[in-house]
């Protein structure tokens, strides 16, 4: 499956979290720090990347 990463073609598993698939994404679930891993997909700011499930186009830009 194919997405864009910061402007970078990335290919992906289907199913991986966008926090599992992007390196500088730090991520600290379940210690109360969220905004830790906020990114835009598709223009939507502040959505949770250890959350969401990137799907076929997605366009993600880390902050």
């Amino acid at each position: 499956m194919n997405v864009l990463v910061n402007g970078r073609p990335t290919t992906v598993e289907p199913g991986r979290t966008i926090a599992a698939v992007v390196p500088d994404i730090g991520v600290f679930c379940a210690i109360g720090v969220c905004h830790g891993c906020l990114v835009t997909v598709n223009g939507v700011p502040d959505v949770r990347a250890c959350q969401r499930v990137l799907r076929e186009g997605d366009e993600v830009t880390t902050r």
